[in-house]
C-alpha cells in the first residue's frame, strides 16, 4: 500500500518535540532552557511552547535549579516492558483531556491491513460516542474518520478499498458514486478536517485531521449530535491543534 504523504503542523509539532526530548534525554543531569535553544535552533516561543506541553504530557520535568529532565511517562513508553499497555493508557489519557476540552467524544483510528480501525476513543454522558450502527470497517465512505484515512492513500490504495467494500447508502446524503467520491477524496487538501454531515448517521456530524506518521496512516475524530453542529469546525480545529501528543506518543 502506497501512502500519499504530506505533513501537517501536527506532525512538524511533533518531530520538533521529538528532538527537544531526545536532547533532554542525552543529559541526564539536567539541561537548561538556554541550552536547549541551543542544541535544537529552535525559537524562544517555539521552545517554550514545545515544553508545556512535553511537561503537561509528562515527558520532561523542571528539576529545583529549573533544568529539564525526562519524566515518568516517557520512562514507561521507552520500557520495552508492557510497551503497548503504557501506550494505551498514555493515548487515552490524552483522549480523555481532549474530550473535555472540546467538548466532544474523541476518536483514535488506524488503517490496518487494508481495514479501518478504530482503536481509542474517549466519551461522556455529556459527551456521548456515535451509534455504530453500521461497522465502521464497512462504512469509510460515509464517514470523517474513513474518508480522513483514505485520503491518506494513493489513488490504487483508495480504489483498493473501495473495491471491496460496496459504498451503501446509509443516509440521504450518503455518497455512492466512487468516481465522485474519488474526485474529493483527491481534492482534500491535508491541513483541512474532513467532515461528515450525516452521511453516517441522522442527527450526528463529525469531523476527522490525520496523524500519519512513518508508514502508519491514522487520523483523530470527533464527533457532535447535530444540535451542536455549528461547534464542529471549532472543535476540529481544536483537535489539530492537538493532534501532536498522540503522534508523539506512537513515535516514542
Amino acid at each position: 500500500m502506497a501512502l500519499k504523504h504530506e505533513p501537517t503542523a501536527p506532525y512538524h509539532s511533533a518531530q520538533d518535540a521529538l528532538r527537544v526530548l531526545e536532547t533532554v534525554a542525552r543529559h541526564t543531569t539536567g539541561i537548561t532552557d538556554v541550552e536547549l535553544a541551543r542544541h535544537t535552533a529552535l525559537s524562544p516561543e517555539r521552545l517554550t511552547s514545545l515544553l508545556r506541553m512535553l511537561r503537561r504530557e509528562g515527558y520532561v520535568e523542571q528539576i529545583t535549579d529549573g533544568a529539564y529532565v525526562t519524566g515518568e511517562a516517557l520512562a514507561r513508553l521507552g520500557s520495552a516492558h508492557d510497551r503497548e499497555t503504557a501506550l494505551r493508557e498514555k493515548l487515552q489519557q490524552t483522549l480523555d483531556r481532549l474530550r473535555d476540552s472540546v467538548g466532544a467524544a474523541v476518536y483514535i483510528s488506524r488503517y490496518v491491513d487494508g481495514e479501518v480501525r478504530v482503536t481509542q476513543y474517549a466519551d461522556s454522558p455529556a459527551a456521548p460516542a456515535v451509534n455504530e450502527w453500521v461497522d465502521f470497517r464497512f462504512s469509510a465512505h460515509a464517514t470523517a474518520v474513513g474518508k480522513s484515512l483514505l485520503t491518506q492513500l494513493d489513488h490504487n490504495g483508495r480504489r483498493d478499498h473501495l473495491s471491496r467494500h460496496k459504498m451503501a447508502r446509509l443516509t440521504s446524503r450518503t455518497i455512492t458514486s466512487d468516481k465522485l467520491l474519488l474526485s474529493r477524496l483527491a481534492a482534500q487538501p491535508p491541513t483541512v478536517p474532513v467532515l461528515d454531515l450525516q452521511e453516517y448517521a441522522v442527527g450526528t456530524v463529525c469531523a476527522a485531521v490525520p496523524i500519519t506518521a512513518g508508514a502508519s496512516v491514522g487520523c483523530l475524530a470527533v464527533s457532535l449530535p447535530l444540535e451542536h453542529a455549528h461547534r464542529l469546525r471549532q472543535a476540529a480545529d481544536a483537535l489539530n491543534r492537538n493532534a501532536a501528543p498522540v503522534l508523539l506518543s506512537l513515535a516514542i
